[in-house]
């Protein structure tokens, strides 16, 4: 399970690489987090973070972490 914190660093992490630089983690099409998926996520905690990410966007719940993303400036 996951807890408050991870969601936090989940709605506030940005990919760090490759096409998507930049863009937050639940703003990834689910397209590239399944290439990632059957690719092989990241290790550590990126990877954890990307698989959490697609797991909400398959069942429909990406927006619920809208809130907590950092406001921009």
């Amino acid at each position: 399970m996951f807890d408050k914190a991870t969601l936090i660093k989940l709605a506030q992490t940005q990919m760090p690489f490759g096409k998507y630089q930049g863009r937050p983690l639940m703003k990834l099409p689910e397209e590239y987090l399944l290439w990632f998926q059957h690719k092989g996520f990241p290790e550590g905690n990126l990877g954890e973070l990307m698989a959490l990410a697609l797991a909400l966007k398959v069942e429909g719940l990406d927006t619920i972490l809208d809130p907590l993303a950092k406001p921009k400036p």
